[in-house]
């Protein structure tokens, strides 16, 4: 039971302020809602009831498409023994005193609540037995509870949810840990497959993401910044930007250094977006020099063969005697790995809604992390973090971009300077040339097999960002990734350069690159020792067994991995034949507490790539909350790898990122996507996230099957026109 979470579900655990699940049962109920309807009555911070039955949950971690506001409700609901179909869900407030961690990162929300929130759900079920037994003078253990109704063993009595709430709400929760919670055979909820909560509304196009939000009075802004990262404001003319109708002023905005906060730039405040759009098009700015600008694609490029050819900076995990074991190797295969910078490109562009008066900031943003944006907001104001208020928007996707919140510290210290709400707009070009990118990297990497075809040695010279022993955001590379520990050989060594661009999390942060290649190479081997590269990886992974500490999130069990890699196999009848110019490529890896392996078959024809079917297997744990939503994250996942796989690179030219729109860094068209059948293997472990695992095999996976189709080996990313 490898990378498992810890939970304690103690009285204290759910009940007491800021506790990292459940959490403020006795405090007072806050959502984002303005008004709660006449009758209702507030249990707890978590769940509010109708007169008539209805009932309102709280959905606590922001939502920004990966289905946690219809996933986390679900829990809760199940235990409360309540119809889903008589539940409305609620985005909570940005609040950690009452829900602990909000936080949409990392895959960690169910991992994270599964069983606070089950419990949640068993606590108000518990009060509203305790309030019958006390209405009908009988012991609470004599009564039940059927969908939204508790009734007494004989069938005599019932009441309605509704006519029991305000007593519930009177009374002490019980401990948390006294209650028996459902058999998971019981569930009517949990396990079954429900629409996305505000699906309808979507859509439908009406009013629901972060940059449909609108207040009275409120006013619109765009934000020019250098190109270059950091680079201040020489001088600028504003009169220009004055001029243009609608605009009411334009003015500088000093920021600071750090990358991650609030930057150099210049503000255009107008009645409408369009004419704030317009008015920044008539800014005349000159930018000061910056260091950065000496940086570029090609330098890195260069750099990197620099340090390939030099010895390592430092060593980070090295297990047995590497170069012993390549003297003494049957065969050794070397082969140089590289993939590019890419930008998070969600639909939507960073927006954020702030007004700042009296002293107090009010917020409204589709952020993934918005306590570092209150912590952000609060220095850069120089105010106190209790004296801001933000509303959890939803997000028109995040992979990883909005865990930044600079847009949000922009908004704000816009809304400072003008006496009125302001909602702040990126353009797709500030998106794309502004982003916190996927940093790139290169491995250089050796193997040696014996004469059977087996492993013995693995040795990696990573080539990545940082400077002396710090890495750069999401540039470190987890030494102990398989097949670390299943080999008795194994070096991993880094080097570094300087980096002046921004860089952070996306999907699946590092593993989305890693999985590329070492699944890639994993093939290689397979080739070089004449086998099957399915058989091979059997053999690699050998028996079932835990590999590094119990509860650790780098330990990896080798019989989970065979699980899905079995299923994958089964599922795409891996061994049959396919026509020429057609190939089938296999990859399996091990991210955010996930098993994931995928098959692809592609079709390569006068150099285009077709991708004609994915089949993907991913291991969990014991349960799938909401199928549909669990099959929606693995397609979304292999989709966007695949998309980045093809087509994604960000070029950096004089310090700036050359690429703006979609037009020089595509995505996937949908005529273009490939069907994606996926399935579960269930194992005994507790319940972890999907929004991530499935995208680090994936690009290994469409590679290898690129090479059964052709006979090329791709080791470079993107694919673009290396087919040609």
């Amino acid at each position: 039971m490898d990378g498992e979470i810890l939970r304690d579900p103690t009285r204290r655990f759910v009940l007491q302020s800021g506790a990292a699940v459940g959490g403020g049962l006795l405090l007072s109920f806050t959502m984002s809602s303005e008004s709660q309807a006449a009758g209702d009555t507030k249990v707890n911070a978590y769940v509010r009831i109708a007169s008539d039955g209805k009932v309102t949950i709280a959905s606590k971690v922001p939502e920004v498409g990966q289905g946690i506001k219809t996933a986390l409700p679900m829990l809760i609901a199940e235990e409360l023994d309540v119809d889903w179909s008589a539940v409305t869900v609620e985005q909570a407030i940005a609040d950690t005193k009452v829900y602990g961690r909000q936080v949409a990162g990392g895959s960690m929300a169910t991992t994270l609540e599964y069983d606070g929130l089950r419990r949640v759900g068993a606590t108000v079920r518990a009060l509203l037995i305790a309030a019958a037994a006390a209405r009908w003078n009988v012991p609470a253990d004599s009564l039940k509870t059927e969908a939204g109704f508790v009734v007494d063993a004989a069938g005599k009595r019932r009441a309605s949810y509704g006519e029991l709430a305000q007593a519930a709400a009177a009374l002490t929760p019980p401990d948390p840990k006294s209650l028996t919670l459902k058999d998971p055979k019981a569930f009517r909820i949990i396990g079954k497959s429900h629409k996305s909560q505000n699906l309808d509304a979507i859509v439908t196009g009406q009013p629901t993401y972060g940059i449909d939000v609108r207040l009275p009075g409120m006013l619109f802004a765009a934000f020019a910044k250098a190109p270059v990262y950091g680079a201040k404001v020489a001088s600028v003319d504003l009169a220009p930007a004055k001029a243009v109708k609608g605009v009411r002023d334009a003015f500088i905005i000093e920021g600071g250094t750090n990358l991650q906060g609030l930057l150099p730039g210049v503000a255009v405040v107008a009645d409408s977006w369009w004419a704030a759009r317009k008015g920044r098009e008539a800014l005349q700015i000159q930018w000061a020099e910056h260091p950065t600008a000496r940086q570029s694609t090609a330098g890195f490029a260069a750099k990197a063969a620099e340090l390939a050819a030099a010895p390592p900076h430092r060593n980070l995990h090295n297990d047995g005697d590497v170069e012993a074991a390549l003297k003494g190797a049957a065969k050794t295969v070397s082969a140089a790995y590289s993939y590019p910078f890419i930008a998070h490109a969600a639909l939507e562009p960073q927006n954020c809604t702030a007004h700042v008066k009296d002293g107090k900031v009010e917020i409204w943003a589709p952020t993934q992390n918005p306590e570092s944006g209150r912590a952000l907001v609060a220095r850069s104001l120089n105010i106190d973090p209790s004296a801001i208020t933000i509303h959890l928007i939803r997000g028109g996707g995040g992979f990883g971009r909005r865990l930044m919140n600079d847009y949000m510290v922009e908004a704000a210290a816009i809304a400072a300077k003008v006496n009125a709400p302001v909602q702040l707009i990126w353009t797709r070009e500030d998106d794309m040339q502004h982003d916190f990118y996927r940093p790139g990297g290169w491995h250089n990497l050796t193997a040696g097999l014996d004469a059977k075809g087996g492993l013995t040695a693995w040795k990696n010279h990573f080539i990545t960002f940082g400077e002396g022993e710090t890495f750069n955001t999401a540039a470190a590379m987890n030494a102990t990734q398989f097949p670390c520990r299943a080999v008795a050989n194994y070096r991993h060594d880094v080097s570094v350069m300087p980096l002046g661009f921004p860089t952070g999390f996306l999907r699946a942060p590092g593993n989305n690159a890693f999985g590329f290649v070492i699944q890639s190479f994993t093939d290689e081997l397979a080739l070089a020792a004449g086998k099957d590269p399915v058989a091979f990886r059997r053999e690699l992974l050998g028996e079932p067994r835990l590999l590094g500490e119990p509860g650790k999130g780098d330990s990896f069990h080798t019989g989970r991995m065979r699980g899905v890699l079995d299923l994958a196999a089964e599922m795409s009848g891996w061994g049959r034949k396919v026509p020429k110019g057609t190939g089938l490529g296999v990859a399996c890896h091990y991210s955010h507490l996930g098993y994931v392996a995928v098959v692809m078959q592609v079709t390569v024809k006068d150099g285009a790539v077709k991708v004609d079917k994915v089949w993907a297997a991913a291991d969990v744990g014991r349960q799938i909350v909401n199928p549909s939503g669990a099959d929606q994250q693995m397609q979304g996942s292999i989709l966007d790898a695949i998309g980045s796989t093809l087509y994604q690179s960000i070029t950096f030219e004089n310090g700036a990122a050359v690429n703006s729109n979609f037009g020089d860094f595509p995505l996937l068209r949908m005529a273009d996507a490939p069907p994606v059948e996926v399935r579960y293997k269930l194992s005994d472990n507790n319940p972890t996230g999907l929004g991530e695992p499935a995208y680090p095999p994936a690009p290994a996976a469409l590679c290898n099957a690129i090479f059964a189709a052709t006979g090329k080996r791709i080791r470079s990313l993107p694919i673009g026109d290396q087919l040609a």
